[in-house]
């Protein structure tokens, strides 16, 4: 007797909404920028932990809230992108882990073969 596991659209999609595209574990220096409710500008250098054409995701010490707009340039390469924090994971001794969203994705963003 066999058994047919059959996924349903619904759980289909909402899996492929969270997963636009290959992930890769690599570290990327970056530089993300963004303005303080107080209109201070705040530039951190930080790195990559996980990225994809979409996105990346990385730690920072400092706190940002979902949707927050921030500037990500990828120091190797100089490219820059509008991006917004999607995501807000837990506290590590290194800081909070994030997953940033670029608004408008190069495909060679990170410079990498995804």
């Amino acid at each position: 007797m066999s058994v047919k596991f059959v996924e349903s659209k619904q759980a289909s999609t909402r899996h492929t909404m969270q997963r636009r595209g290959p992930r890769m574990n690599s570290r990327v220096p970056v530089r993300i920028e963004w303005n303080t409710a107080a209109g201070e500008r705040v530039q951190v250098a930080a790195h990559t932990r996980i990225v994809n054409p979409y996105g990346c995701m990385i730690v920072l010490k400092q706190s940002l809230e979902l949707e927050d707009r921030v500037a990500l340039t990828n120091v190797a390469t100089h490219s820059t992108n509008a991006a917004v924090v999607v995501w807000k994971g837990g506290a590590r001794p290194d800081g909070w882990e994030y997953g940033i969203e670029l608004v408008a994705p190069e495909m060679d963003f990170w410079g990498l073969e995804l």
